[in-house]
């Protein structure tokens, strides 16, 4: 272990009796105290499928930290469901809900002098609130990512949440029968997990891998697998390793680490989101890093990755396919990430990578190799002009023309936005511009 762990802060000498009287209260022993204290944050939440399978895995965390000898110390985070508050006033609290996240980690782990902290979440905000809070703290720490959600089924056809926001368009146009459309929206989401496509939570929680701070392939199991939760019993021994060598987030969160993260971003299709989220988690590690490096990154890597919105796999499909190690393979053979950055398991990315295969398997069309890349260049481009003169962020695959014209349709919120589309009026060629959401 460290010289002196910081929990001594609260545990050693005279003074701290009072203190050590409440740790006995929770049934600890006096040889507890020469034992590192570990947190868990758990993303615990009946709020959302998202987050409801995942007091299984802080519990294997838990039972993990035991084993080892160390003591855990279980504490909450909330979450807000972007899937169910989207298209109302509720969706205005989800990015705040990523500064209270981060908070909470940071405040945990601060005023109880804990000597690391294993965090999980699962839906969109989790994650880089649980990362910024991480890097604040600067504490050693890992993130585990509560895993995505298997696909629904109905009538043979493979399903996710965004077939039933399609499924919406195309009953409140007559398309679909109401048979079709109920059948679709009981039968999208089967059980926990967060959304299965490359959306945010998914494309969040794969960047840590690239990143450093999570264990490669973790993030693209599926929460009701038993892998996740062996996954996560092995991530918290890791965490361990790493309170023994004192290596905390900021020695694994560099500039050259975020770009890895990026890069991986690009090569696999990933969410606008992306670019907030890395801006404020660069801050936290007070990383220097502006929007326009996601643009220089974006003009070298290309999309490798054919997977939802705007692709056809999920990210089950990306697991059998060789997951995220398997791109961030592909990628360092291409010499488009840095090899030499330390990850959480206290050896480079290179080292870490050195048992996956260099090309992709021929019998899976999920993840392509360089000379087949779906797309040349990455896919969120960075736009200036007099709507957006310090940059915005557009997913440009699939794109046909750079150049779009056609009458402006304003709104100033999504509920007008959302009926107007459902009457039917807004039409082929509108461009429809919400206010005051961004």
């Amino acid at each position: 272990m460290t010289a002196k762990l910081r929990s001594s802060n609260i545990t050693e000498g005279v003074a701290r009796a009072p203190n050590r009287s409440m740790y006995y209260a929770m049934g600890y022993k006096r040889s507890d105290f020469a034992n590192p204290m570990i947190g868990v944050a758990n993303g615990h939440s009946t709020i959302t499928p998202c987050n409801s399978g995942l007091q299984a895995l802080a519990d294997a965390a838990v039972a993990a930290i035991h084993a080892a000898g160390a003591n855990p110390q279980m504490f909450g985070t909330p979450t807000i469901s972007d899937g169910m508050s989207m298209g109302t006033e509720g969706m205005k609290y989800s990015l705040v809900s990523r500064e209270v996240i981060a908070d909470c980690v940071e405040t945990s782990v601060q005023g109880q002098w804990m000597d690391g902290v294993v965090v999980i979440g699962g839906c969109d905000k989790n994650m880089p609130g649980g990362m910024m809070g991480m890097l604040r703290a600067d504490v050693p720490s890992i993130y585990v990512y509560g895993g995505t959600i298997k696909p629904g089924h109905w009538k043979g056809h493979d399903l996710n949440i965004v077939s039933v926001f399609e499924a919406v368009g195309e009953f409140s146009r007559g398309r679909m029968s109401e048979e079709d459309f109920c059948g679709i929206e009981e039968n999208a989401i089967p059980g926990t997990g967060s959304c299965g496509g490359m959306y945010t939570a998914n494309t969040m929680s794969s960047s840590f891998e690239a990143l450093g701070m999570s264990l490669l392939g973790s993030s693209t199991m599926a929460n009701p697998d038993p892998e996740k939760a062996e996954s996560t019993a092995e991530s918290a021994r890791v965490l361990l390793r790493a309170v023994k060598n004192d290596l905390k987030p900021r020695d694994i969160v560099t500039r050259k680490s975020i770009e890895n993260a990026v890069a991986l971003i690009m090569a696999v299709g990933g969410s606008t989101n992306a670019v907030l989220h890395y801006l404020a988690i660069a801050h936290a590690a007070g990383v220097e890093w502006s929007i326009d490096d996601f643009e220089r990154v974006r003009k070298r890597v290309p999309v490798l990755c054919d997977l939802k919105p705007s692709g056809q796999y999920l990210a089950t499909d990306l697991h059998r396919a060789g997951g995220i190690p398997q791109v961030l393979k592909i990628l360092l053979n291409a010499g488009l990430v840095h090899g030499d950055c330390m990850t959480i398991t206290g050896r480079t990315l290179a080292e870490e990578l050195k048992g996956v295969p260099d090309a992709p398997r021929a019998d899976q069309d999920v993840i392509f190799p360089i000379d087949k890349a779906l797309y040349r260049e990455g896919h969120l481009a960075i736009l200036k002009g007099n709507l957006s003169p310090e940059g915005s962020v557009a997913k440009i695959t699939g794109l046909k023309n750079p150049v779009m014209t056609g009458p402006a349709r304003v709104f100033d919120d999504e509920q007008s936005a959302l009926a107007a589309i459902l009457d039917g009026r807004i039409v082929a060629g509108d461009v429809m511009v919400l206010r005051y959401l961004g």
